[in-house]
């Protein structure tokens, strides 16, 4: 299959003296210094905006295919779907990052700046990203809108409450429960045993308070009392059914399959068991639409949907990747945290429900990151220590091999910070090389579009080296395997785990599940994001370790089981000192604090 690639080469092809040569040995390439950066705020401020309408067009959206929120947002009506639908699909990038660290490593700004150099090129292109959550957003992160001269805008809006979306979903699902508990209230006629409502309530904040609870306490007048608790709203099943919902009627019927709780005999009861479970959907019509915004180069990007990816499938939305690949050639997504959570959910759940076949993944690393993996304290990421950061390059090396697992090209992108020295970017280099990783430096957060190119022209040699990506893609395990052969499989080949020990409350789920038909679906690992273990305290790429299974809950309506691992909280809690010391308003009404 020939490239897919347009190009304007009059005005926008790089030249020789932008793209640097691959990396081939230490001193053989020079490291301009990097720009000093304004706060991500100030940046963002600094953009000359284009009306959302102008960059529809641009992306080649009729008017009349745009629900507009103000001057900058837009959602993408059906209307585009229809139009669109006999085009042919453009190639999908993947890009996922090694296992996080407090240091960061960059996978959001390096999608961002990637779709950026190839808006420089002339490359069609689309970029499709999830929603920020304000659980993150007022807890450790301050913002997830990329970030330096890599950022999507309006970011104010796209951190807070954007077009609502998050809001819908929190409604829809605390609907159901409010339903769910009337229903028992009022006679219980399905026999739902009030100790085994499954189906918990949701809030898009992070408040450990409120991760167990009694309710209907006081009078008969007041409800009935059992147990319950809120999950974060990124970790909703509801989220994760729109994300993966093609249409609204696969929405509304995703919506009836939900599994809210068992009988005495332990037999499910479903949404669609319950009259009133209709109005979900009504509440979720205008956020299923994709979200359409535009980048500090004023090139469109499509935002929706933010299931977390160490609780929930960690993707954007299907109908918005889809929509990507009817608009442009090439379309560059991103799936949350390493490659051992996000990526592999992204590969085994995303793609398989949606028949999406990606071309290629970016693995980004940082040598901040590295470093930690090798034992350096955070305090100290910004010392040179070439020693630890080669220690830390074992936890690069299983996610390269990861995705090579699934029959895909890799390139690692190095997502250059000030403080890193040109010793500690040759290892890097050096060591990709070894693997036989094409790798390139990525300097988008500092220099935008610009500092992406040599990134943006490796992708394109991987992608269009790439001419029949379905002949080599594959799943990771076939989803009608037993549960306890998936899981094993995933903690085997994913996580690098000797083994799997099953809690009493798993081996019962999975037992329940088993016996009601409910296993013939694939996995999505609860699992903590600091580690490729289920301990957060272990770096690196340990071996000599057993995963531990908590749980297993099924989302049926999603098309998955979620298997909780360690000490994985679905409701996350806030650290000692949150984000929200940061931000406020001024008395213009300008928000500061946001990164």
């Amino acid at each position: 299959m020939p490239s897919k690639r347009t190009r304007n080469m009059d005005n926008n092809a790089p030249s020789a003296a932008i793209v640097a040569p691959p990396h081939s040995g230490a001193s053989r390439r020079a490291y301009a210094p990097a720009p000093p950066l304004a706060p991500d705020i100030e940046i963002a401020r600094q953009v000359r905006m284009e009306p959302i309408v102008r960059v529809a067009e641009r992306a080649g959206l009729a008017a009349d295919e745009l629900e507009l929120y103000g001057p900058y947002k837009a959602k993408v009506t059906d209307n585009a779907f229809a139009r669109l639908a006999g085009r042919p699909d453009g190639r999908l990038i993947l890009v996922t990052a090694m296992t996080a660290t407090p240091a960061g490593e960059g996978k959001t700004v390096t999608s961002i700046g990637l779709a950026l150099a190839l808006g420089k090129m002339g490359v069609s292109h689309m970029l499709a990203l999830r929603e920020p959550s304000l659980g993150p957003t007022f807890g450790i992160k301050g913002g997830a809108a990329g970030g330096g001269h890599a950022q999507v805008l309006p970011m104010e809006d796209i951190n807070m409450h954007f077009t609502g979306d998050l809001h819908a979903v929190t409604s829809a699902h605390n609907l159901l429960a409010a339903v769910v508990d009337n229903h028992i209230y009022h006679g219980n006629e399905l026999g739902l045993d009030p100790e085994k409502v499954t189906w918990r309530r949701v809030m898009d904040l992070c408040d450990r308070q409120l991760r167990h609870c009694e309710v209907g306490l006081g009078t008969r007048f007041d409800g009935f009392p059992h147990k319950s608790g809120f999950d974060i709203t990124a970790s909703s099943e509801v989220m994760a059914i729109l994300a993966l919902a093609s249409d609204l009627k696969d929405l509304q019927e995703r919506l009836g399959r939900i599994v809210v709780g068992y009988t005495a005999a332990d037999e499910p009861v479903y949404a669609r068991q319950l009259e009133p479970y209709i109005p979900l959907t009504v509440l979720l019509k205008d956020a299923i639409k994709p979200n359409l915004v535009q980048t500090t180069e004023n090139t469109p990007a499509l935002i929706h949907c933010g299931p977390f990816a160490n609780i929930a499938h960690g993707c954007n939305s299907v109908r918005a990747t889809r929509l990507a690949l009817k608009m442009a050639d090439y379309v560059v997504t991103e799936a949350g945290f390493a490659a051992d959570l996000g990526a592999e959910k992204f590969l085994d759940i995303k793609c398989r429900m949606a028949g999406l076949t990606p071309s290629a993944t970016v693995l980004v690393v940082t040598c901040r990151a590295l470093k930690m993996h090798g034992g350096v304290p955070k305090e100290a990421v910004n010392e040179e220590n070439v020693a630890a950061l080669r220690a830390g390059l074992e936890n690069a090396r299983v996610h390269i091999e990861n995705l090579r697992k699934f029959g895909l090209p890799v390139v690692v992108a190095v997502n250059r910070f000030p403080k890193d020295t040109p010793a500690e970017l040759d290892a890097v280099f050096e060591f990709c090389e070894r693997l036989g990783a094409p790798a390139a430096l990525s300097e988008v957060a500092a220099r935008g579009g610009e500092g992406g190119l040599e990134l943006a022209e490796a992708v394109l040699r991987a992608v269009d080296g790439n001419d029949n990506p379905g002949a080599s893609f594959h799943h990771l395990y076939d989803a009608a395997l037993p549960i306890k052969t998936k899981i094993e499989t995933i903690a085997r080949e994913m996580y690098r785990a000797q083994g799997v020990d099953y809690e009493p409350a798993a081996e019962a789920s999975i037992a329940r599940l088993e016996r009601n038909g409910m296993g013939d679906k694939p996995v999505c690992m609860a699992k903590t994001q600091l580690s490729i273990t289920d301990d957060p305290k272990k770096m690196a790429a340990p071996t000599d370790w057993r995963l531990t299974v908590r749980d297993v809950k099924v989302s049926n309506g999603a098309g998955f089981l979620v298997a909780v691992t360690g000490k994985m909280m679905l409701m996350p809690g806030m650290p000692k000192r949150p984000a929200t010391a940061n931000i406020g308003i001024d008395a213009q009404g300008n928000i500061y604090g946001l990164s």
